[in-house]
């Protein structure tokens, strides 16, 4: 794969996310049965090698970009830690499972399992259930912000498989629409063209009134809604 190849999202300076490199848009709708929690497949959208997404909030044609960050003025300063995962999370031990959590959160509440939080299960993972329940928590979080590390087999990251893809989060639940969920190691470049660490998840801000920049910190579930 060439350079220009590569899937990535390039952030322009209080502008959208250009989005390169053949990455698959959709739309999930969270759907909720009690605890349980799923992401559905919603309408088909577009698909373009190349393709700008709004990250102000106002946009007429969301999720793209429809020039809107010019009109009403956005200010897209980034604002995040540039500090690594592992550097900015948080470590929680339990007995099989360490739970690193960096306090990135979307609001997605997949956290909270049938018999207790992810935190909770963790410190109980010596029960074959409730561990099973901590890394469902876990590994489906699109934030990436809870990640565990295995103690019974080399400590190693457990993460989802995942290819590169963009879903536009939806959460009728809520009565919102959530943030841009990008998986698969998709590149971020900032607008000063410094790259952000390569995450296997994450989710970007696209209602425009986060304050951690570009990242997603549940700011839209103050009523967002983009009209998909």
């Amino acid at each position: 794969m060439s350079e220009n190849e590569r899937p990535r999202i390039r952030i322009l300076e209080n502008g959208p996310y250009l989005v390169s490199g053949n990455v698959p848009l959709d739309e999930k709708v969270m759907v909720t049965d009690g605890h349980h929690r799923k992401y559905e497949n919603g309408r088909a959208l577009p698909q373009s090698e190349s393709y700008a997404l709004c990250r102000c909030g106002h946009s007429e044609n969301p999720p793209f970009c429809d020039g809107m960050h010019a009109t009403i003025g956005f200010d897209g300063e980034e604002t995040a830690d540039r500090a690594s995962f592992d550097d900015r999370a948080e470590i929680l031990g339990g007995p099989t499972l360490d739970l690193y959590d960096d306090n990135r959160c979307a609001f997605a509440r997949f956290c909270h399992q049938k018999d207790g939080s992810v935190w909770e299960l963790t410190e109980e993972s010596d029960d074959p259930d409730r561990r099973e329940q901590a890394i469902a928590a876990s590994t489906n979080c699109p934030a990436g912000r809870l990640v565990h590390h295995d103690k019974q087999n080399d400590y190693a990251e457990i993460e989802p498989e995942l290819l590169p893809a963009i879903s536009v989060l939806q959460d009728p639940e809520k009565d919102v629409s959530g943030p841009l969920f990008v998986q698969g190691g998709v590149e971020l470049i900032g607008a000063d063209g410094v790259p952000y660490e390569r995450r296997n998840r994450y989710t970007l801000c696209r209602c425009g009134a986060s304050q951690n920049r570009p990242f997603c910190d549940a700011s839209h579930v103050a009523g967002y809604k983009d009209g998909l």
